[in-house]
């Protein structure tokens, strides 16, 4: 018996040196030459190890960690041209597969001397191409999986998460826009990162944005959802947008953010600013009246209303639902000139915000400095003459909705809740809360059964620079929050050049009305203005 298990013994130890000998064998002279480019490859082109590169996550309402951008292994394609015996021959075939121009793969097939080069550079290729071009068996051609960034939701959130592509500084992988850029290091060393985007929000408003935009034919557009309370980011696109998959195949100008990068005069949407200043300072009441007669003459200009009108008697709550102009400037008046613009200061209007993604710019109030005349504070009152990124925009908005705190924008989860100052008072936050609510009711377009909504809406004439003053293309934008009483989150919608429509009403405040229902139903957010029955 023993000696059975001895003999069993040496005979799978026997076995065991035959088939390792076979596999030395297999690598030395079978396979050598394509083990040996492999080596060279990553010798000659120092690839960095992007395989341990740190995962971005973002989340949903329960809290579930969701990998928007991990590594993966893809085939590529390369060639030890050394080996290659008929260039012209191999590269029709190869391009063939590779759909590429067979000229160019020509001359990379005749670097005679390299011991590696890219048929594709620093491009993966699908399995099929790998296995067509195995199938050809040609001397000096390879085919290797080599790590990439990929992500699995395509173009979900590309501005916020950016992309990564070659460094300009040798062969490595650097990050490129986004949280892949401002994050680069930290993700370079394995680092996680986990965002404060809700996938599911993301998707949404991303959806709602691409249909109003293609809709109304629109240049672009962008979309913010922000928690008021904490400064943290739920959503945030805009539209074009890009593939970071297949960022070579976006033009470059897309992988800008115009939510933190884009300055735009806001337009009409600004006068709860404005209101809310005159209420702060003690200047204005809701109920304060002025005699609106449809105009107003300032250093020799003349500023009307958006619908020709003259109102008469108005109200400074109607100001706002009617949205009348030169209500704004009787406001800006009654404020003064250095309060308003050192409000506007308080209001983070003239800086950056300071959410985690790069390129930030800041708004433009220089024309109430440089220039301060009557005319340009009056213009400022109703967002012409002013300018400011969307995200400083919701974030003025988001501070009326937190009580008149203002809160720093965040969008990684680490950062956590930051109050920067207080802006205005509860009371005067409250006020000018109810004046938008009353506009939503009059207004009936952003109502949602059951929820007190407040917002209001912005049609900015877009500045002609060749001509002066003002051309025929306008920017639509609505903010909105809720529940009025309680807010839970704060929505902007905005979108550039619009075809065939003037009016903001018809296009970004449904729009809002579609993500703030949404976000109602998905938090399961009670009402605030259920009708008790008699």
């Amino acid at each position: 018996m023993k000696q059975w298990r001895l003999t069993f013994i040496l005979g799978v130890l026997a076995l065991s040196y035959v088939v390792l000998g076979w596999h030395v064998y297999d690598l030395q002279i079978n396979n050598g030459n394509y083990y040996l480019a492999q080596a060279e490859a990553r010798a000659n082109n120092n690839i960095a190890p992007l395989s341990k590169r740190g995962r971005i996550y973002i989340n949903d309402k329960t809290g579930v960690r969701i990998p928007i951008a991990v590594n993966q292994n893809f085939p590529v394609a390369f060639t030890v041209p050394k080996e290659i015996k008929d260039p012209p021959k191999a590269a029709a075939a190869i391009s063939k597969i590779l759909n590429v121009d067979p000229k160019e793969t020509a001359k990379v097939l005749a670097k005679g001397k390299d011991p590696y080069e890219p048929l594709l550079e620093n491009q993966k290729i699908s399995k099929d191409q790998a296995q067509a071009i195995k199938a050809l068996a040609l001397p000096g051609i390879y085919t290797e999986d080599k790590p990439f960034r990929f992500y699995p939701f395509g173009r979900l959130a590309a501005h916020v998460i950016g992309f990564v592509g070659p460094s300009n500084q040798d062969n490595s992988e650097e990050g490129r826009y986004g949280i892949e850029l401002i994050k680069n290091d930290w993700l370079k060393d394995g680092g996680d990162i986990d965002l404060t985007i809700d996938r599911n929000v993301q998707a949404q408003a991303e959806r709602i944005l691409k249909n109003l935009v293609d809709r109304y034919r629109a240049a672009g557009g962008t979309v913010v959802v922000e928690e008021p309370k904490t400064g943290k980011i739920i959503a945030l696109g805009n539209y074009p947008d890009f593939d970071p998959n297949n960022y070579s195949q976006a033009d470059i100008g897309t992988y800008l953010n115009p939510a933190l990068q884009s300055v735009y005069e806001p337009g009409s949407v600004f006068k709860p600013i404005t209101m809310s200043i005159g209420l702060d300072t003690g200047a204005i009441t809701p109920d304060t009246t002025y005699y609106d007669s449809g105009k107003l003459e300032l250093n020799g200009y003349t500023i009307r209303n958006w619908d020709l009108k003259a109102h008469g008697k108005t109200t400074m709550t109607e100001v706002i639902e009617h949205s009348i102009n030169t209500g704004a400037a009787f406001a800006v008046r009654k404020i003064g000139r250095e309060p308003f613009y050192n409000y506007l200061i308080k209001f983070g209007l003239d800086r950056k915000t300071g959410l985690e993604l790069p390129g930030e710019t800041h708004g433009n109030l220089s024309n109430l400095v440089d220039n301060p005349r009557d005319i340009n504070f009056a213009t400022a009152s109703f967002g012409q003459g002013v300018a400011v990124t969307p995200m400083e925009l919701i974030s003025a908005f988001a501070s009326i909705a937190n009580d008149g705190v203002l809160m720093k924008p965040y969008i990684i989860e680490t950062t956590g809740p930051e109050a920067v100052r207080r802006v205005i008072s509860r009371e005067a936050a409250n006020k000018v809360t109810a004046m938008m609510v009353s506009a939503v009711r009059k207004a009936r377009v952003a109502q949602i059964a059951d929820y007190t909504i407040a917002g209001k809406t912005g049609t900015a004439q877009l500045p002609d620079f060749n001509r002066g003053g003002y051309s025929k293309d306008f920017i639509h934008t609505f903010v909105g929050f809720a529940p009025a009483s309680d807010p839970r989150f704060v929505i902007l919608i905005k979108i550039d050049k619009p075809q065939g429509v003037v009016l903001s009403g018809r296009t970004v405040v449904p729009a809002f009305r579609n993500l703030a229902e949404f976000l109602i139903n998905y938090y399961s957010i009670p009402p605030d203005n259920l009708k008790v029955p008699d």
